[in-house]
């Protein structure tokens, strides 16, 4: 199967300073250039270089060395504007790069080869049950499957980046504690480099929730972000001023570790009421009627029965405790933008238009810049592999 990942998003090279050797400029010119390719899609040679504030000559001999190596090509767009000869379009080939993402779920894995300019070239997924979460089992799997991609569409990885719901030092991918998959202190960066034979980065889900939403998603034109996402847990993504908010060592993002419920139940994190005990999936299973080891798949169909019902409802008092914990978040984050993803994705229209209302309405900073925008990502379930695949990109179109 094989398709692109929509959407416009920034990420440019940081400018070079005076006096940089031509080397070390000519490098530069070519990561920016493929990335601005890999981003935002086919452009003219004329756009390049009004974007990239360089010269005709410079992305001349840019994109001529790079067309060289295979890595773009350039031909007549397929739709004409105006008279005259039309400007060729300079476009990225998927295949001449390729990295792996990789999405570990509490209940399924999903990984995809990804070409430049997020091309899907093949994917493939599988469940996961008790005796097949064990890292070494996962790891395992990865490195079988991916085997088999490779060979399947006969392309070789240049990197790799795992989305794990857990606690993950961004240093070397350890994994502190995943505790919905039963994990703690797996060297999952380490372990998987060393049998995928690639250099493999590991980030928190929602880390790469909000990465993906912010190159390809929703917030694509937006550099202040919240990304929060409601699985079996509920964790938080945020880009400020354009970058990842990591904190120390890249531990940052336990939004859903927030009390908002003294007294309330118990969490496996230590606390009482924490806001994971009243969004995650059990609590949108308890609102719902429904046992909380409901399957996915059942959840998603009865928020979906919901579409056209207003409020008072079965999730009144969720869609209450939501907008609490989104109040504090905005409080103390100041984003232009919340986009909820995940199981959030799924809840009904009344739902997410009471919650705008209750956090404009109960954040002073909402109130100040007019009403923070909050909405569903468009990528879905596809958001945390997205966004593993733009972090492994990261190292892989500078070295091109």
């Amino acid at each position: 199967m094989s398709r692109t990942w929509g959407g416009d998003g920034g990420g440019g090279a940081p400018a070079l300073t005076a006096g940089a050797r031509p080397d070390e400029a000519r490098r530069h010119n070519r990561a920016a250039l493929l990335r601005r390719l890999h981003v935002a899609g086919p452009c003219t040679r004329a756009t390049l270089a009004a974007e990239l504030g360089l010269n005709r000559s410079t992305i001349k001999a840019v994109v001529d060395g790079l067309a060289e190596a295979g890595v773009v090509t350039e031909a007549v767009p397929a739709q004409r504007n105006g008279a005259g000869r039309p400007s060729l379009m300079v476009l990225p080939e998927p295949e001449a790069a390729v990295v792996l993402a990789i999405d570990v779920r509490v209940e399924q894995v999903a990984m995809a080869m990804v070409g430049i300019g997020g091309q899907v070239l093949g994917r493939h997924s599988w469940n996961l049950h008790h005796r097949t979460r064990t890292p070494g089992e996962v790891i395992t799997h990865i490195a079988e499957s991916a085997q088999l991609l490779a060979d399947e569409l006969a392309v070789a990885a240049r990197g790799a980046a795992v989305s794990v719901p857990g606690v993950v030092r961004r240093d070397d991918g350890f994994v502190h504690e995943a505790p919905n998959l039963g994990w703690r202190d797996v060297a999952l960066g380490t372990r998987l480099g060393a049998v995928l034979r690639i250099p493999v980065q590991v980030a928190n889900d929602a880390e790469l929730g909000a990465l993906a939403e912010h190159v390809r998603g929703e917030a694509h034109d937006v550099d202040d972000l919240v990304y929060i996402s409601a699985d079996r847990g509920v964790g938080g993504g945020v880009i400020a001023a354009g970058r990842p908010m990591r904190g120390t060592r890249g531990y940052v993002g336990e939004i859903g570790h927030l009390v908002v419920r003294p007294g309330g139940r118990d969490c496996y994190c230590g606390n009482r009421g924490c806001w994971e005990t009243e969004v995650g999936e059990a609590a949108l299973c308890r609102a719902l009627g429904l046992p909380e080891d409901t399957p996915r798949g059942v959840i998603v169909a009865e928020l979906r029965s919901l579409e056209t019902a207003p409020l008072p409802g079965p999730l009144d008092e969720f869609a209450e405790w939501l907008a609490t914990g989104l109040v504090t978040v905005v409080n103390v984050t100041a984003p232009d933008l919340v986009v909820l993803g995940d199981l959030f994705t799924a809840l009904p229209p009344a739902v997410v238009d009471h919650v705008r209302t209750q956090v404009h309405e109960r954040s002073l900073v909402s109130r100040a810049v007019g009403g923070t925008r909050i909405e569903i990502s468009p990528l879905g379930r596809d958001a945390k592999l997205v966004g593993a695949a733009e972090l492994a990109f990261e190292p892989v179109l500078g070295a091109v």
